[in-house]
């Protein structure tokens, strides 16, 4: 019983979040605020004292690899898997089928599930996860398929039969210099303006330094980390939406499908190939079924400007990965 109470709190802070929204005390775009506080603030904050009050060794760096592949991998199948889809529905899939919501999601529901001590194997995992989801896969995405992100697919562009359109020739070399120059600046910007990114390599670094941080650090920031869950939670609640049409109910089911198969793969494989311990690995499997990442429905709206509809696909695996990670926790016993 006591195995399902933190779910269950979970799951009721979600519902509040959009029922909240559906009376009206939220706005709609009220989350971004949240967004903001939690990315900011919490999440750091979280990271920072998850490593300063557990202990960690170097066989974690095997996680933060096996986290980068688990982004890597899906993005990539489901490009090679869609050649003959629609671009809009190709784009979709590849934002929202790959990546992982671990500081806002996984974090705060394996801390209630395994214990403080778990924290640490799923922040580092993240810290691979963290390299597509803050900027590579927006970048691999428009990059594969082509995409010019800097305004939104119109309709008759999404729906091309063909797939990706094809790129423009910029003749001049120094024009194709500057255009290259200035996709890295973006997809630079995009690492370092993350305070959760940034947060995440500088633990990196006290860790592979063996750097001891000061107490009054774990002390300053624990009451935002403990702040980390409930507001995350309510933010996934604010995300909330209903769908409108048939294709809504399509394409989430579509990047439902997708993230399932390729959690089970990932969780079967973490179990059988890490080389650390089976609790660490059991807090690994809990993140192979963490939701979509928050920011894919920022690329998502600079792509397609359908940020709700991917706001959609993140609440509704959020409540799945709840219900599958609180079944993993009663069924494997380590």
């Amino acid at each position: 019983m006591e195995k399902i109470i933190e779910p269950v709190v979970f799951l009721c802070i979600i519902l509040a979040g959009y029922g909240f929204k559906r009376i009206g005390w939220f706005k709609q775009d009220d989350y971004r605020v949240m967004q903001k506080i939690v990315f900011n603030l919490l999440l750091p904050a979280a990271v920072v004292v998850s490593f300063m009050d557990n202990p960690h060794d170097m066989n974690l760096l095997w996680v933060a690899l096996f986290g980068f592949c688990c982004s890597v991998i899906p993005i990539l199948a489901i490009y090679f898997s869609t050649r003959k889809t629609p671009l809009g529905d190709r784009a979709f899939e590849m934002l929202n089928g790959s990546g992982f919501n671990i500081g806002c999601f996984a974090l705060p529901v394996v801390q209630a599930l395994m214990g403080p001590s778990a924290a640490v194997a799923v922040v580092m995992f993240d810290i691979g996860n963290s390299v597509m989801m803050s900027a590579g896969m927006n970048a691999v995405t428009t990059q594969l398929l082509r995409i010019d992100d800097t305004h939104p697919l119109s309709p008759e562009e999404q729906a091309q039969p063909l797939g990706p359109r094809p790129p423009r020739k910029i003749l001049d070399k120094d024009a194709r210099r500057l255009q290259r120059l200035a996709n890295f600046r973006r997809i630079a910007r995009n690492f370092y303006s993350s305070a959760a990114f940034m947060t995440y390599m500088l633990m990196l670094i006290v860790m592979v330094s063996g750097f001891t941080m000061p107490e009054w650090i774990g002390t300053t920031l624990r009451p935002l980390s403990n702040a980390n869950a409930f507001c995350s939670m309510m933010m996934v609640g604010m995300l909330m939406d209903v769908p409108r049409s048939h294709a809504d109910v399509r394409r989430v089911a579509t990047v439902f499908g997708w993230r399932w198969l390729f959690a089970v793969i990932f969780a079967v494989a973490a179990w059988f190939i890490l080389p650390v311990d089976p609790a660490v690995r059991k807090a690994v499997i809990f993140a192979c079924f963490a939701p979509v990442g928050v920011f894919s429905t920022l690329f998502t709206d600079r792509v397609l400007g359908n940020a709700r509809l991917a706001g959609l696909c993140l609440a509704f695996t959020a409540i799945m990965g709840l219900i599958a990670m609180t079944v993993i926790n009663i069924l494997l016993v380590v």
